[in-house]
């Protein structure tokens, strides 16, 4: 790679988080708006040629793709969400988070995301550093819960430590039809995170059709969503890149009618280097290089960070390295 070249990238990456470090305007919770839901239209066809297109031809190779899988790390929620997790599994969780590259100690991930009675631990075992503490809520993945049940555990949640709540929306009422409730379930746990940022799982595999997604992201962006997130990893269907540029066109039309910017995280499933970089690239292609930030992008994963540091590996001495050098979380 010229070194003009890899300069420039740099740059990019550089440039957007020093830019967007304290100057993104936290979106509000917004009056609920039925009639843009009702003028939304969507070529679903056009979604899956232009998804097909970018995993065909969005390859970088050597020098290119090792910048772009280290920038992928620094937005990686590394995620640990199994009924087995213990205390001493979420510090070596943690461990991992700070130094998640051997060969790179400057790199960490954004953030750790874990069941809510780990969050004190987390926090303790991250301590002085960057890495922000993530707490799932609204009993999650179901969400099955009364809403004063949701809004309490999001209050205690919030009091013990965690900097962003992901939270799952009431998927029953979407699917009835009663957009009012979602968005005021949303909105109220909104309120409930305070300075904590916001989250908002809208489970697309339970959705239905692809149209379904992007009502269910506007109306989280109307409630004010800091995030949008794909999916709890928890059932069969979870990111996919279709369902990703759904989401990011409606991000866009968002932002371009109120001038607020909402992140967007995939989560679930995605576990290769070459995925990554499908993902990356889908953003840089439909919202542009402002959202290539930890700020506004997440990977929510367990296992990509292992097959990134193995492909860095790779491009580093022409070999993978086994997966049992690789540290555990």
């Amino acid at each position: 790679m010229p070194p003009g070249l890899k300069r420039e990238i740099m740059s990019t990456f550089k440039n957007n988080v020093s830019e967007n470090a304290g100057k993104i305007r936290r979106n509000p919770v917004h009056r609920l708006d039925l009639d843009v839901l009702r003028r939304l239209q969507l070529d679903a066809t056009g979604i899956y040629d232009r998804v097909s297109k970018i995993a065909k031809t969005r390859n970088p190779k050597k020098e290119r793709q090792e910048i772009w899988l280290k920038h992928a790390v620094s937005m990686i929620d590394l995620t640990s969400l199994e009924g087995s997790d213990t205390p001493h599994r979420v510090r070596r969780l943690c461990q991992k988070a700070l130094r998640p590259l051997a060969d790179f100690p400057e790199i960490q991930v954004a953030a750790v995301c874990v069941y809510g009675n780990f969050v004190s631990e987390a926090k303790r075992a991250l301590d002085g550093s960057a890495v922000k503490v993530a707490a799932v809520s609204t009993a999650f993945p179901h969400g099955q819960v009364a809403l004063p049940l949701k809004i309490q555990e999001t209050k205690a949640l919030v009091a013990s430590g965690a900097d962003e709540i992901d939270m799952v929306i009431n998927r029953g009422a979407f699917l009835r039809g009663d957009y009012s409730r979602v968005y005021d379930e949303i909105a109220m746990i909104r309120e409930a995170c305070g300075e904590a940022h916001l989250k908002v799982i809208l489970e697309t595999g339970e959705l239905g059709e692809i149209q379904h997604v992007w009502t269910a992201s506007e109306i989280a962006m109307q409630a004010g969503a800091d995030f949008i997130k794909t999916s709890t990893g928890k059932i069969g269907v979870s990111a996919t890149l279709p369902v990703s540029l759904v989401m990011l066109n409606a991000i866009e039309d968002f932002y371009l009618r109120t001038g607020y910017r909402v992140g967007h995280k995939p989560a679930g499933g995605i576990r290769q280097a070459k995925e990554a970089l499908h993902w990356l690239a889908l953003v840089k292609e439909t919202v542009g290089d402002y959202w290539l930030t930890p700020e506004l992008f997440r990977f929510g994963a367990s296992s990509l960070l292992d097959d990134i540091a193995r492909q860095l590996h790779h491009i580093k001495t022409g070999q993978y390295e086994s997966y049992d050098y690789i540290p555990k979380g």
